[in-house]
Formats: C-alpha cells, structure tokens, sequence
C-alpha cells in the first residue's frame, strides 16, 4: 500500500485504523508543506515585530498577560511542553499513540497552526518510525484540548520523556528518535501550543472505538439471530412491512440484516405454523429498534468524527493575511456528547444481549436444556458465564453515566467550562470492550443451543456463524471452564470474523 498523503483535509476514519494498527505510512503533501511555510511566516514576522498575540508573545491560561520577549520564546515552548505533561495512569496503546501522531500532524497540515513544516515531518518521521511516546492515558479535560496526554508527545518531539521504538522499550525519548535516526527538535514560536492545544486523545480514541462499535453493533444481529433460532424464536416482527411504518435508518437496516440471516431457515421453518409463540419477548422482537437504534448514534459519532479529523484544534489560529485570531476551537464537547452517546449504545447492545444470555440458560423460558448442560444437575453447563455477562452489564451502565455533563474549572477559572470529553473517550473505548465479551458470552449460548436442533440447519447466515465459532470451540459435552472459550469469541467478534453474510460496515447499509 503507498504511504498515506496528509493535506489536512481528506483524512478519513478508515485511514486512522489503516495507519493505527496497519502501520500504513504516511508522507506530507506538499501543499500542505506549502500552506504550513506560509503561516510560519505570519508568527516570525509577529515575533520580530513585537506584536502581542496570545501564546506567541504572551504566557498561557491565566498567564496570558504577561510579557514574553522574543529571545524567551524558545524557552517559553520548551516549558509549556514540560510543565504541561503532568498525565498519570497506565500508557496508552500503541494504537491510540499512532492515531494522536497521525491526527495531530493532520491539524497541522491544514496551515493554521503556524508551525514549521519540520513540526509534521517529524511526527510522520516517528509514525513510520513505529517511535511510540509513552503517553498516560488520564489526565485531560477535554479543553483546552487534550493538554497533559498532547505534551508527553511532544516531549520526545523534544528529545525529552519516554518512548518504544517498534514495540521494543520504554527507553528515553532521545535515545529513541537517535535510534532511527530521527533529530529532536528545538520549539520555535507558537510550536509547543501548536502541538498541545487539540482534541487528538478524544479524536484517535474515538475514530478506534466508533470502528469496533460499528462491528460489534453489525455483530450483535448475527448473534441475536442465532439465539432467535435457538429458541425457536418468530422472524415475523422483522417483517420489511412492518419496518418500514416506523423507518429509522438504523432499524430498518438492521431489521434487513436479520431477515438475511434467518433466510432459509430448517429450523424456522420447522415451527412456523405452529401457535407455540404469537410473539416473542422483547429481547428477541425488539432486536431492530435496538439495535438500530445503537447503529444510529454510532452514525452519529461517525458524522463528527469526520469533521474533526480534519479540524484545525489548537488556539490561536494564524491565518494567510497575518491575522491571529484566539477562540475555542480545542473544546472537546461536540466529541464528548457524541463520545458519550455512543458508550449509551454499546452499553444498550451488551444490556440487551444478557437478557438473551438469560433466556437461554433458562430452560423455563428457552425450552432448552437447563444451563445448556447436556447432563443438568451433575453439570452446571454455561450457568455462570451468564454471571460474568451480568457483572460487565452492571459494569457498564456505570461507564454509561455521560461525562459530558460535568465540568470543574481550572487554570485559575480562565478555563471555566470544560467537556471531560478525554474521560468520554476513555469509557466508550472500555465499554466496547466489555460489551464485546458479553456479546461473546451469548454467542457462546446460542450456538450451544443451535446444537441441540440438529440435524435441523438454521437460515444461512445463522449456520455460517455457527460454523465459524465451532471450528474454534468444540461443543460443551461436559463441563470445562468458559474462560478460555469467551476469550476465543471475543477474538472472532472484535476481528469480525462472525460478520457471516459478508454485513458492510456502516450504519445504514
């Protein structure tokens, strides 16, 4: 694949994930080398003129009305950098690094920034380096930017902090660049702002978690057709009719999907002009409106990421005719309500996806062997993995509660209102991860219970699916440890290997 052209203005979500975990490098254009030269020039001619503009001449916060002289400026940048790395906390990915490399130097491509063009290359130098800062993952409020996690990236900018060279490390930020031959670099005017000030956490974080969202939500309807199925379930309430009476984009796509995968049903076919159910309880009958409902505030997401992939996030902004204009563009809050409405979604489909876990351990309700046990009583069969469902469910509506209505002041209450979007990102990426193991869990339940129809097939996507999670795990015969089991399909899920009809991945298609 040929490196990745950052102009600063085409970037996509799908190019995040490309250079995040593909290690697809990336290359400036030379237009954006071109606009990046030229508002370089607007802060030199500020700084040799003397001419006050905020965080050019000036301190920072509540410091920005004090005086900085133009033989201070190096100094200044060097100590916002230092002074403003104070994340602690377990680093963060190695993923969530690259995407913050990538993003950042993607802002400042746009050439409002006024850093020089040696500023990006560097960045792209350490992305295709694999040069990985050791960032802590908390510690942003989500405005001005993600201030803390930004500076300890730029503090091996600077040959300073701690970074991995390809997975190898921590070691010293110098001996890092050194080791690949890359040179630190000593911050001019406006650089260390330029690198701080910005939404890259909750940005790179987001574009990451919005991708496996996105699966798990296509995902969560192969696994709920295959608890429909095994619990001799009705596909009547998918019925496109019906649907399209009430047509929410998300729903009426995924009320599609189900019909797709149910489509040739033995099983259902087996029962479908018997009385035995009029209509199904909610989990199972609510699956489009649910799961739909989850697709479109993941579109949602979608829909700002990709606006502020390619935004110009830090403060001042230094435009072609020499203006310097300073604002707000580095407040996360259009992130952080979307962030946090997306973590109400994948909590959704994991809540709804342990009432099906319970449906079919319950042979009361399910028809099924009690806990799916081939001998009940002597055997226990999945009993308490619908326990650890249950316990992440529980988990996760803690996570759900949105951080986005909170703000506590700082800087001297110059910075009075604050998104906490960095705390949003950082729950909506752990809320995914749980609802993928629960997802797992009922994936684990249903296919059991698919087992106990046979010779009888399930609709063709159902059966692909089923497929797919027997070649890794063999039948529960006798009672093992699930462990291992859910771990194995939370690797297919997270992988989209059970995406069996070959499901898109977007929203509404």
């Amino acid at each position: 694949m040929p490196p990745l052209p950052l102009s600063g203005r085409d970037l996509s979500i799908d190019n995040v994930i490309e250079v995040a975990r593909g290690r697809r490098a990336v290359a400036l254009d030379p237009a954006a080398g071109e606009r990046m030269s030229a508002s370089r020039g607007v802060v030199d001619r500020l700084v040799a003129d003397g001419t006050t503009a905020y965080g050019i001449t000036t301190g920072f916060g509540d410091l920005a009305d004090v005086r900085i002289e133009p033989d201070q400026t190096a100094e200044l940048q060097r100590n916002l950098v230092r002074s403003h790395a104070a994340g602690v906390g377990d680093p963060l990915a190695d993923e969530v690094v690259r995407a913050m490399l990538l993003l950042r130097a993607n802002t400042l491509a746009i050439g409002l920034s006024g850093a020089r063009v040696e500023v990006a290359e560097l960045l792209i130098g350490m992305l295709n380096a694999a040069v990985h800062p050791v960032i802590p993952s908390r510690g942003s409020l989500g405005a001005s930017g993600d201030l803390a996690p930004l500076a300890h990236l730029a503090l091996v900018v600077i040959g300073e902090g701690e970074a991995t060279v390809d997975g190898a490390g921590p070691g010293p930020g110098l001996e890092a660049l050194s080791r690949v031959g890359l040179e630190p670099l000593t911050l001019q005017a406006k650089e260390g702002l330029a690198l701080l000030n910005g939404t890259q956490l909750m940005a790179g974080i987001g574009a990451l978690a919005h991708h496996d969202a996105l699966r798990l939500a296509l995902t969560a309807d192969v696994i709920g057709a295959m608890s429909l199925e095994a619990m001799l379930g009705t596909g009547a309430a998918f019925d496109e009719r019906l649907i399209a009476a009430r047509p929410h984009a998300g729903q009426v796509a995924s009320a599609a999907h189900f019909r797709a995968l149910l489509a040739d049903s033995e099983i259902g076919a087996s029962h479908a002009e018997s009385d035995h159910r009029v209509q199904d309880a909610y989990s199972l009958r609510c699956m489009p409106q649910v799961h739909g409902a989850a697709r479109d505030a993941i579109g949602e997401l979608e829909r700002v990421l990709e606006v502020e992939i390619n935004a110009v996030t830090d403060n001042p902004l230094v435009f072609p005719n020499g203006d310097v204009v300073s604002g707000g563009n580095f407040h996360g809050e259009p992130l952080a309500l979307a962030l946090d409405y997306a973590t109400m979604a994948v909590t959704e489909l994991a809540s709804i996806s342990e009432r099906r876990t319970a449906r079919l351990v319950d042979a009361h309700l399910s028809g099924l062997p009690a806990f799916l046990a081939e001998r009940p009583g002597v055997e226990s069969g999945l009993m308490i993995a619908h326990y650890t469902a249950a316990a992440l469910v529980n988990e996760l509506q803690t996570l759900a509660h949105p951080s986005s209505v909170d703000t506590i002041p700082t800087s001297a209450n110059q910075e009075d209102h604050v998104s906490m979007g960095g705390t949003s990102a950082l729950h909506l990426r752990s809320a995914v991860e749980h609802a993928e193991t629960v997802l797992a869990i009922e994936a684990l339940c249903a296919a059991q219970g698919l087992d106990f129809h046979a010779p009888m097939r399930p609709g063709a996507g159902v059966s692909r699916a089923h497929a797919r999670i027997r070649e890794r795990v063999p039948h529960l015969d006798a009672d093992r440890s699930p462990s291992p089991d859910i771990a194995t399909v939370r690797g297919q899920i997270h992988s989209g290997e059970l995406l069996a009809n070959g499901a898109t991945q977007t929203a509404h298609g």
